[in-house]
């Protein structure tokens, strides 16, 4: 699970939101809230603006370099106002520019468990014109804040034992590309070069610059601090957060295995705002409670590092009860072995009484476990007993505990105590130990009769009363518990961020909690998923449009294809549905100029903006945006689909056909040019050109990240070009990609990324599989590719997927039965997952709407939610009624096999149609 989610649930019921649209900028008593300091008139001569959640204070007047070394200052919730009052009244006389977090909220977000490890910490920020004014800050601004405490900040280096902290960065917005090919803020090094402004939690001085005098002696103390003398050798981390990390290692006076378990001051909050150092004692005590019980693990050693506390205990045999699924779940295939789904029935009967009995043994001790999934329970290796983990948010059952951190897929309601808190969590286990899909109930939880119904229908073994209990359990006895997360901010943000939304059905949904239409009810699913979309939209808004993934908010203002605008009305225009010209009035709007740091790749940033925007005509703003690009050193991007040059050669040739532009055509020529050196480098390494700044070569694999893209973009240029030289070139990067596939235990080829296989459209071997589709037409007697086509077919005919977005999900699967021409697929094989895109489905204001990565809110967008099942949807469609098939960007239904030879008279290429132009030198 990726833990970066949790915090997006917070600000909205139904979808991922920025956290920094969490206020406090009224109070209980409708007073202005926040923080006093905050509330300061501007002083004389300076301005304020606000971005993000930092409020930024500059003298209007002055020069300021762009990048130095910058000061934090660290604060918790209660000495805040204090801390960012000296800040103040030390800067402003002295025409010092400083920002700070206005809000209290905000703060908390920033130092909860789960935020950024690389944000922690700072509250408020100065910047020194110079060496000697950084040191006369810290002298003096460090004396007036002695002994005000803060969370630790990771990224920089300490100054003395207060607040105050260093590190070296930029000061204003600059960007460049990283070794990913992505767009990312950046300073200059000792060249004058702009490299990424990195934010790894642990302090570095940049190449080329020198740290000052004044810090060494810092530094050293930094470097001062060992474990040598601890009687454990600490062997590997195991996990990380905000509040601390969790390492594996040994006892050396005894030779037994055991965990450290390490907990950062003022840092990692929960929803009561206990830091990490204060939840490791609850965990503590909770297990000396528990001594003797042979479902928890024993306590060795308690001891303080450098300020920070740890928790030595024993480590428990086994693996997580979570680790199973993947190598055992019998829905991970196209043909269920029947055999296999009565071994997982009676596996998961008794995964679910060993854990009852392990949590009924702590009940009995008085202890309210509070914060019972999957990943918390280790399964021992003869898989005959289990024990529970991590006991931070375990108390005594007569405090009458609340949830202070939970898995959003096993958060009990509000009106779950005690004890009745863990048998929540139980019934959830129910239904996550056959369809893991107990995170859409964050977002509605009469979505668990429906989940019970897809769970018998795939398990026909299960007793019937096993999987009605647990709905009973989860819906509970009182379906009206409140309003909306949104009322419920008023109150304490932070008990949201635990417990969740208080949940009501929505009132126009049904009461089985499943989707109000099923998406292979075309054209009726398409009304509903596009109504969903249309209510789902904020015009007023500037950071999106249309509600859709996280990535959204780092990634130019939801204007892209992915997670945007742009993706969204490319869907609705390709499979016929509503208009949307308010959708092209916002983005024509908010591309006049588009948001700054706007990335330069096709699924990511303004070339595939440009590619809809002149698909709909607006072929003025589209060159306007194109230019834009190729005034930026767009040479250094990397070389996928998603976000490098594979996707902006394939964006300015269509461009070029589009507008009449056909200067171009030389640009993307180049792009094609500068891919081919790229992809003939060993993965890793660095394939430059003159002045180019090539990226490394990147080791995914996949139509969006792999060479797959690469191959992509050739097809499109040899159809217009006929040089035959690009198609050796396609079959050159499709087996590169192919080589980083491996078979899964039942011959199907996935892509093979070390700690799993993918079989994704996105970033698996389905999408590789697709860009096969379009060699074969044109190469139909290579017999290895017509191989490895079949052999990836079963990932696309799976039974189960953990999500249903396009990208990293089952309509992804979808989308490519509906448009391979590999033979064999069926119409059965397209009904088959259409039914399974419905078990998703959810109703948003009375129509059809899809969740989101991880699935704890909907989502909108292209990439990962809504938009992506209608396109998916809609194909399957097609293909039923021999309609032209809708499909994404550059990805038209391919053809009938021909001769090696470019086809005559114009091909589809992109968006629309495209002819067939001169052929150029070869490559």
């Amino acid at each position: 699970m990726d833990k970066r989610y949790e915090i997006f649930c917070l600000a909205d019921r139904y979808f991922y939101d920025t956290p920094d649209r969490l206020s406090d900028s009224v109070d209980h008593a409708g007073e202005p809230a926040g923080f006093p300091v905050a509330r300061r008139p501007v002083p004389a001569g300076w301005r304020q603006t606000r971005s993000g959640d930092w409020l930024e204070l500059r003298p209007l007047e002055g020069e300021f370099p762009l990048q130095g070394w910058k000061i934090h200052a660290s604060a918790c919730l209660d000495n805040a106002d204090t801390v960012g009052t000296a800040v103040w009244d030390y800067c402003v006389p002295r025409g010092i520019p400083f920002k700070f977090v206005p809000e209290r909220t905000q703060l908390y977000l920033r130092n909860a468990k789960y935020a950024g490890r690389g944000t922690s910490g700072k509250f408020a920020t100065v910047y020194p014109a110079d060496d000697t004014q950084l040191e006369s800050i810290l002298n003096e601004l460090g004396g007036i804040l002695h002994g005000q405490e803060g969370p630790y900040i990771l990224t920089d280096l300490r100054w003395h034992k207060g607040p105050l902290y260093v590190r070296y960065g930029g000061f204003a917005p600059r960007f460049c590309v990283d070794e990913k090919g992505q767009l990312v803020p950046a300073v200059e090094d000792g060249t004058g070069r702009l490299v990424p402004d990195r934010k790894d939690p642990a302090f570095r001085v940049p190449d080329g610059v020198e740290l000052p005098a004044c810090l060494r002696p810092h530094l050293e103390a930094r470097s001062s601090t060992s474990v040598g003398e601890l009687p454990y050798r600490i062997e590997r981390a195991l996990h990380f957060s905000n509040g601390g990390g969790v390492y594996g290692g040994t006892d050396l006076r005894d030779g037994q295995r055991v965990v450290l378990k390490e907990a950062r001051p003022h840092a990692g909050l929960a929803a009561d705002g206990a830091d990490a150092v204060a939840r490791l004692e609850r965990e503590k005590a909770a297990l000396e409670q528990l001594a003797g019980l042979p479902v928890v693990p024993g306590v060795r050693d308690w001891f303080e590092l450098d300020g920070h506390r740890f928790l030595v205990m024993d480590e428990l045999p086994g693996q997580t009860l979570n680790a199973f699924f993947a190598k055992r779940h019998p829905l991970l295939s196209s043909d269920p072995d029947p055999d296999a789904v009565a071994r997982h029935t009676e596996w998961a009967l008794r995964m679910h009484r060993l854990v009852e009995e392990a949590v009924e043994a702590v009940h009995a001790r008085g202890i309210v476990f509070n914060d019972l999934h999957m990943f918390n329970i280790m399964v021992a290796p003869d898989e005959r007993s289990v024990a529970l983990l991590d006991f931070e948010a375990a108390a005594p059952a007569a405090e009458n505990p609340r949830q202070i951190v939970a898995h959003p897929g096993f958060i009990a309601p509000r009106d779950r105590e005690r004890f009745d808190i863990d048998r929540y969590a139980l019934a959830c286990l129910r239904l996550a130990l056959l369809i893991p899909m107990t995170t859409l109930l964050a977002v509605d939880r009469s979505k668990a009769a429906d989940l019970a119904r897809i769970a018998a229908e795939q398990f026909p073994g299960l007793p019937e009363e096993w999987l009605s209990e647990a709905v009973a359990t989860i819906e509970g006895p009182h379906q009206d518990l409140g309003e909306g997360r949104q009322q419920d901010l008023g109150d304490d943000p932070r008990q949201d961020l635990a417990e969740g939304p208080r949940q009501t059905r929505p009132p126009s949904s049904p009461a089985s909690g499943g989707p109000p239409v099923a998406p292979a009810d075309w054209p009726a699913a398409r009304e509903s998923m596009a109504a969903a979309i249309l209510a789902s939209a904020t015009p007023q808004r500037d950071d999106r449009l249309f509600p859709g993934d996280i990535a959204q908010f780092a990634d130019g203002g939801g204007i892209g294809l992915a997670h945007g605008a742009a993706g969204v009305l490319h869907a609705l225009a390709e499979t016929g549905a509503a208009t949307c010209p308010e959708g092209e009035e916002w983005l024509l709007r908010h591309t006049e100029p588009p948001p700054r740091g706007t990335p330069l790749g096709l699924y990511d940033g303004l070339p595939g903006v440009s590619c809809v925007l002149a698909r709909f005509g607006h072929t003025k703003r589209a060159l306007e945006l194109t230019e834009r690009v190729l005034d930026e050193k767009w040479r250094r991007l990397g070389t996928s689909l998603y976000g490098g040059l594979a996707g902006l050669g394939l964006a300015l040739d269509q461009l070029a056909e589009d507008t009449g532009e056909l200067g171009l055509r030389a640009h993307a020529w180049e792009a094609a040019h500068l891919l081919s050196r790229r992809l003939t480098a060993e993965p890793g390494e660095t394939a430059g050109s003159p002045g180019a700044g090539a990226a490394p070569v990147p080791r995914r694999a996949g139509l969006l990240h792999g060479a797959s893209g690469a191959a992509l973009f050739y097809l499109r240029l040899y159809e217009r070009r006929g040089d035959p030289a690009l198609l050796d070139l396609a079959e050159s990067a499709l087996g590169r990609d192919l080589a980083l596939c491996v078979r899964d235990s039942s011959g199907t080829l996935q892509v093979d990324e070390g700690s799993r296989t993918m079989p994704y459209l996105g970033a698996g071997s389905v999408g590789i599989a697709a860009v096969l589709d379009d060699f074969l037409v044109h190469r139909p007697d290579h017999a290895a590719f017509a191989q490895a086509r079949l052999d990836i077919l079963p990932a696309a005919r799976m039974r189960y997927y953990a999500q249903p977005g396009l990208f990293q999900g089952r309509a992804g699967m979808l989308l490519h039965l509906s448009r391979t021409t590999a033979p064999g697929v069926t119409e059965d094989d397209r009904a088959a997952q259409l039914d399974g895109l419905g078990w998703y489905g959810m109703a948003y204001q009375g129509a059809l709407a899809f969740p989101g990565d991880q699935m704890m809110r909907l989502s909108m967008d292209l990439a990962t939610g809504t938009a992506g099942c209608l396109l998916a949807a809609g194909a399957a469609a097609a293909v039923r009624d021999a309609r032209p098939l809708p499909g994404l960007p550059f990805m038209p239904p391919p053809r009938a096999s021909s001769p090696s030879q470019p086809p005559h008279g114009g091909t589809q290429t992109g968006l629309r149609g495209g002819g067939r132009t001169e052929a150029p030198p070869s490559l």
